[in-house]
Protein backbone atom coordinates (compact mmCIF):
# COMPACT_ATOMS: atom_id res chain seq x y z
CA UNK A 1 0.00 0.00 0.00
CA UNK A 2 2.05 3.13 -0.87
CA UNK A 3 0.18 6.11 1.43
CA UNK A 4 0.74 9.37 -0.91
CA UNK A 5 3.04 10.95 -3.88
CA UNK A 6 6.18 9.82 -4.56
CA UNK A 7 7.09 13.28 -4.17
CA UNK A 8 6.19 13.47 -0.51
CA UNK A 9 7.34 9.58 0.32
CA UNK A 10 10.99 10.64 -0.75
CA UNK A 11 11.40 13.91 1.36
CA UNK A 12 9.86 12.15 4.24
CA UNK A 13 11.91 9.15 3.30
CA UNK A 14 15.57 11.67 3.76
CA UNK A 15 13.46 13.43 6.96
CA UNK A 16 13.44 10.16 8.81
CA UNK A 17 17.15 9.14 7.57
CA UNK A 18 18.67 12.03 8.62
CA UNK A 19 16.73 11.78 11.97
CA UNK A 20 17.79 8.08 12.30
CA UNK A 21 21.64 9.84 11.81
CA UNK A 22 21.11 12.17 14.31
CA UNK A 23 20.55 9.49 17.07
CA UNK A 24 23.51 7.42 16.47
CA UNK A 25 21.24 4.69 14.89
CA UNK A 26 21.62 2.50 12.06
CA UNK A 27 18.83 1.09 10.16
CA UNK A 28 18.99 -2.31 11.89
CA UNK A 29 18.91 -0.67 15.53
CA UNK A 30 16.54 1.27 14.63
CA UNK A 31 14.10 -1.57 13.33
CA UNK A 32 14.84 -3.85 16.53
CA UNK A 33 13.62 -0.66 18.45
CA UNK A 34 10.12 -1.10 16.81
CA UNK A 35 9.69 -4.37 16.00
CA UNK A 36 10.40 -4.20 12.56
CA UNK A 37 12.30 -5.59 10.33
CA UNK A 38 15.06 -3.80 8.89
CA UNK A 39 14.18 -3.75 5.13
CA UNK A 40 11.00 -1.80 5.89
CA UNK A 41 12.92 0.62 7.49
CA UNK A 42 15.13 0.90 4.50
CA UNK A 43 12.22 0.87 2.06
CA UNK A 44 10.26 3.79 3.88
CA UNK A 45 13.90 5.73 3.75
CA UNK A 46 14.57 5.76 0.25
CA UNK A 47 10.72 6.32 -0.34
CA UNK A 48 9.66 2.90 -1.79
CA UNK A 49 7.60 2.41 0.53
CA UNK A 50 5.04 4.50 2.31
CA UNK A 51 3.87 4.57 5.98
CA UNK A 52 0.91 5.55 7.79
CA UNK A 53 1.10 8.59 10.17
CA UNK A 54 1.05 6.24 13.45
CA UNK A 55 4.42 4.75 12.20
CA UNK A 56 6.05 8.09 11.89
CA UNK A 57 5.21 8.38 15.74
CA UNK A 58 6.59 5.31 16.37
CA UNK A 59 9.32 5.70 14.48
CA UNK A 60 9.99 10.11 15.99
CA UNK A 61 10.11 8.44 19.84
CA UNK A 62 12.44 5.67 18.78
CA UNK A 63 14.82 8.58 17.70
CA UNK A 64 13.79 10.90 20.83
CA UNK A 65 12.81 13.59 18.39
CA UNK A 66 11.29 16.96 20.53
CA UNK A 67 10.65 18.98 18.30
CA UNK A 68 7.04 20.00 18.11
CA UNK A 69 6.85 21.42 14.28
CA UNK A 70 8.85 19.14 13.38
CA UNK A 71 6.61 16.03 14.27
CA UNK A 72 4.04 18.04 12.80
CA UNK A 73 5.14 18.43 9.71
CA UNK A 74 6.68 14.58 8.96
CA UNK A 75 3.31 13.73 10.53
CA UNK A 76 1.48 15.79 7.82
CA UNK A 77 4.01 14.26 4.79
CA UNK A 78 3.10 10.97 6.12
CA UNK A 79 -0.85 11.95 6.22
CA UNK A 80 -0.55 13.64 2.35
CA UNK A 81 -2.54 10.98 0.85
CA UNK A 82 -5.34 10.86 3.26
CA UNK A 83 -4.04 7.34 4.90
CA UNK A 84 -4.05 5.70 1.46
CA UNK A 85 -7.82 6.28 0.77
CA UNK A 86 -8.43 6.10 -2.76
CA UNK A 87 -9.20 8.80 -4.81
CA UNK A 88 -11.09 9.55 -7.46
CA UNK A 89 -8.10 9.50 -9.88
CA UNK A 90 -7.04 5.85 -8.72
CA UNK A 91 -9.45 4.94 -11.19
CA UNK A 92 -7.65 6.11 -13.91
CA UNK A 93 -4.24 4.50 -12.60
CA UNK A 94 -3.42 2.31 -15.59
CA UNK A 95 -3.91 5.57 -17.76
CA UNK A 96 -1.83 8.15 -15.95
CA UNK A 97 1.61 7.60 -15.08
CA UNK A 98 2.98 8.04 -11.68
CA UNK A 99 4.11 11.78 -12.30
CA UNK A 100 0.68 12.88 -13.29
CA UNK A 101 -0.98 11.13 -10.51
CA UNK A 102 1.83 12.73 -7.80
CA UNK A 103 0.74 16.11 -9.28
CA UNK A 104 -3.43 15.46 -9.04
CA UNK A 105 -2.51 14.43 -5.44
CA UNK A 106 -0.88 17.38 -4.92
CA UNK A 107 -3.31 19.87 -6.20
CA UNK A 108 -5.97 18.23 -4.30
CA UNK A 109 -3.97 18.88 -0.96
CA UNK A 110 -3.09 22.39 -1.69
CA UNK A 111 -4.79 25.43 -0.37
CA UNK A 112 -3.20 27.61 -3.21
CA UNK A 113 -1.90 27.29 -6.60
CA UNK A 114 0.45 30.10 -8.63
CA UNK A 115 1.35 29.20 -12.10
CA UNK A 116 3.00 30.27 -14.91
CA UNK A 117 1.94 29.44 -18.60
CA UNK A 118 3.20 30.49 -22.07
CA UNK A 119 1.72 28.44 -24.27
CA UNK A 120 -2.10 27.06 -23.20
CA UNK A 121 -4.60 27.65 -20.38
CA UNK A 122 -4.04 25.83 -17.43
CA UNK A 123 -6.03 23.02 -17.08
CA UNK A 124 -8.02 24.07 -14.19
CA UNK A 125 -9.41 27.06 -16.32
CA UNK A 126 -10.02 24.91 -19.72
CA UNK A 127 -12.84 24.30 -21.20
CA UNK A 128 -13.70 20.59 -22.08
CA UNK A 129 -13.70 21.60 -26.06
CA UNK A 130 -10.39 23.57 -25.49
CA UNK A 131 -9.39 20.36 -23.23
CA UNK A 132 -10.25 17.90 -25.83
CA UNK A 133 -7.83 19.96 -28.61
CA UNK A 134 -5.10 20.50 -26.70
CA UNK A 135 -5.43 16.58 -25.48
CA UNK A 136 -5.29 15.28 -28.82
CA UNK A 137 -2.21 17.63 -29.98
CA UNK A 138 -0.07 16.32 -27.05
CA UNK A 139 -0.94 12.73 -27.56
CA UNK A 140 -1.09 12.51 -31.09
CA UNK A 141 -2.24 9.95 -32.79
CA UNK A 142 -3.99 8.31 -29.48
CA UNK A 143 -7.57 6.08 -29.78
CA UNK A 144 -10.37 8.38 -29.11
CA UNK A 145 -10.98 6.52 -26.12
CA UNK A 146 -8.30 7.34 -24.26
CA UNK A 147 -8.50 11.04 -25.40
CA UNK A 148 -11.84 11.05 -23.94
CA UNK A 149 -10.86 9.69 -20.49
CA UNK A 150 -7.83 11.54 -20.25
CA UNK A 151 -10.52 14.79 -21.02
CA UNK A 152 -12.12 13.26 -18.21
CA UNK A 153 -9.44 13.80 -15.86
CA UNK A 154 -8.29 17.26 -16.46
CA UNK A 155 -12.29 18.19 -15.92
CA UNK A 156 -12.19 16.17 -12.80
CA UNK A 157 -9.44 18.00 -11.48
CA UNK A 158 -11.46 21.27 -11.88
CA UNK A 159 -13.48 19.92 -9.01
CA UNK A 160 -10.66 21.92 -6.57
CA UNK A 161 -12.39 25.31 -7.28
CA UNK A 162 -15.49 24.27 -6.61
CA UNK A 163 -14.65 22.54 -3.22
CA UNK A 164 -14.95 23.82 0.61
CA UNK A 165 -13.23 25.50 1.01
CA UNK A 166 -11.68 25.84 -2.89
CA UNK A 167 -8.30 26.03 -3.86
CA UNK A 168 -6.56 29.51 -4.57
CA UNK A 169 -5.69 30.20 -8.13
CA UNK A 170 -3.28 32.92 -9.00
CA UNK A 171 -2.30 32.53 -12.77
CA UNK A 172 -0.26 34.68 -15.08
CA UNK A 173 -0.69 33.65 -18.34
CA UNK A 174 1.74 34.90 -21.49
CA UNK A 175 -0.44 36.76 -24.32
CA UNK A 176 0.40 33.89 -26.51
CA UNK A 177 -1.78 31.44 -24.45
CA UNK A 178 -4.50 33.89 -25.39
CA UNK A 179 -3.85 34.38 -29.01
CA UNK A 180 -3.10 30.92 -29.92
CA UNK A 181 -6.02 29.34 -31.78
CA UNK A 182 -6.80 26.19 -30.18
CA UNK A 183 -9.65 24.00 -31.82
CA UNK A 184 -10.48 27.29 -33.78
CA UNK A 185 -12.96 30.12 -33.28
CA UNK A 186 -15.54 28.69 -31.58
CA UNK A 187 -13.23 26.88 -29.30
CA UNK A 188 -11.49 30.03 -29.06
CA UNK A 189 -13.78 32.32 -28.14
CA UNK A 190 -16.09 29.71 -25.65
CA UNK A 191 -12.90 29.34 -23.97
CA UNK A 192 -11.91 32.64 -23.25
CA UNK A 193 -15.36 34.18 -22.00
CA UNK A 194 -14.96 30.90 -20.01
CA UNK A 195 -11.78 32.80 -18.46
CA UNK A 196 -13.63 35.86 -18.00
CA UNK A 197 -16.05 34.07 -15.94
CA UNK A 198 -13.34 32.19 -14.07
CA UNK A 199 -11.40 35.26 -13.27
CA UNK A 200 -14.64 36.95 -11.17
CA UNK A 201 -14.51 34.39 -8.77
CA UNK A 202 -13.50 35.33 -5.59
CA UNK A 203 -10.62 32.60 -5.25
CA UNK A 204 -9.32 33.10 -8.99
CA UNK A 205 -6.29 35.73 -9.80
CA UNK A 206 -5.86 35.88 -13.29
CA UNK A 207 -3.06 38.33 -15.16
CA UNK A 208 -1.82 38.45 -18.25
CA UNK A 209 1.73 39.18 -19.33
CA UNK A 210 1.01 41.65 -22.62
CA UNK A 211 3.69 41.14 -25.59
CA UNK A 212 4.46 44.62 -25.18
CA UNK A 213 6.04 43.83 -21.59
CA UNK A 214 8.76 42.04 -23.31
CA UNK A 215 11.79 39.68 -22.06
CA UNK A 216 10.42 38.75 -19.14
CA UNK A 217 12.04 35.90 -16.36
CA UNK A 218 9.15 33.51 -17.13
CA UNK A 219 10.41 32.77 -20.66
CA UNK A 220 12.75 30.17 -18.84
CA UNK A 221 9.10 28.52 -19.10
CA UNK A 222 6.35 27.19 -16.87
CA UNK A 223 6.26 26.51 -13.78
CA UNK A 224 3.74 25.95 -10.41
CA UNK A 225 4.07 26.73 -7.19
CA UNK A 226 1.76 24.51 -4.42
CA UNK A 227 1.20 25.76 -0.86
CA UNK A 228 -0.67 23.63 1.66
CA UNK A 229 -2.33 24.81 4.43
CA UNK A 230 -0.70 25.16 8.15
CA UNK A 231 3.15 25.27 6.79
CA UNK A 232 5.18 26.99 4.21
CA UNK A 233 7.84 23.59 4.52
CA UNK A 234 5.50 21.19 2.42
CA UNK A 235 5.29 23.90 -0.71
CA UNK A 236 6.28 22.54 -3.93
CA UNK A 237 7.54 23.90 -7.52
CA UNK A 238 6.62 21.85 -10.48
CA UNK A 239 8.23 21.77 -13.91
CA UNK A 240 6.24 19.91 -16.92
CA UNK A 241 8.50 18.26 -19.46
CA UNK A 242 7.55 16.02 -22.18
CA UNK A 243 7.74 13.19 -20.49
CA UNK A 244 8.28 13.77 -16.80
CA UNK A 245 7.84 16.35 -14.30
CA UNK A 246 10.32 17.94 -11.74
CA UNK A 247 9.68 18.39 -8.34
CA UNK A 248 11.80 21.32 -6.72
CA UNK A 249 11.52 21.25 -2.71
CA UNK A 250 14.54 23.50 -1.15
CA UNK A 251 14.20 26.42 0.25
CA UNK A 252 16.46 28.07 -2.02
CA UNK A 253 14.65 26.77 -5.44
CA UNK A 254 10.89 27.57 -3.41
CA UNK A 255 12.27 31.25 -2.82
CA UNK A 256 13.77 31.43 -6.41
CA UNK A 257 10.77 30.33 -7.64
CA UNK A 258 8.29 32.68 -5.19
CA UNK A 259 10.21 36.02 -6.44
CA UNK A 260 9.84 34.69 -10.17
CA UNK A 261 6.06 34.90 -9.60
CA UNK A 262 6.34 38.08 -7.55
CA UNK A 263 8.10 40.11 -10.31
CA UNK A 264 5.67 38.84 -13.05
CA UNK A 265 2.60 39.79 -11.07
CA UNK A 266 4.13 43.17 -10.90
CA UNK A 267 4.75 43.33 -14.54
CA UNK A 268 1.74 41.99 -15.57
CA UNK A 269 -1.77 43.44 -16.27
CA UNK A 270 -4.00 44.01 -12.63
CA UNK A 271 -6.80 41.53 -12.52
CA UNK A 272 -9.28 44.51 -13.76
CA UNK A 273 -7.27 44.93 -16.72
CA UNK A 274 -6.92 41.67 -17.41
CA UNK A 275 -10.68 41.42 -18.36
CA UNK A 276 -10.59 44.26 -20.65
CA UNK A 277 -7.91 42.96 -22.23
CA UNK A 278 -9.57 38.80 -22.79
CA UNK A 279 -12.70 41.17 -23.98
CA UNK A 280 -10.44 42.97 -26.34
CA UNK A 281 -8.77 39.73 -27.75
CA UNK A 282 -12.53 37.98 -27.91
CA UNK A 283 -13.65 41.21 -29.94
CA UNK A 284 -10.33 40.82 -31.96
CA UNK A 285 -8.66 43.54 -30.86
Amino acid sequence: MQYGPAVRRRRLGAELRALRARAGLTSGQAARLVGWHQSKVSRIETGRSGVKPADVRLLLDAYDVREPELHELLVVLASSDDDGRHHWWHAYRGLLPPAYRDFISLESQASTMRTLENSVVPGLLQTPEYAREVTRAVVDGAPAGKVDALVEVRLARQDVLRSNPPLRLNAVLDEAVLRRSVGGPEVMAGQLRHLREAAQRPHVRIQVLPFGTGAHIGLAGPFVIFSFPNTSDLDVVVLDHLTSSLYLERKEDLQAYSEAFNSLQIHALSPEDTLDFIAGVADGA
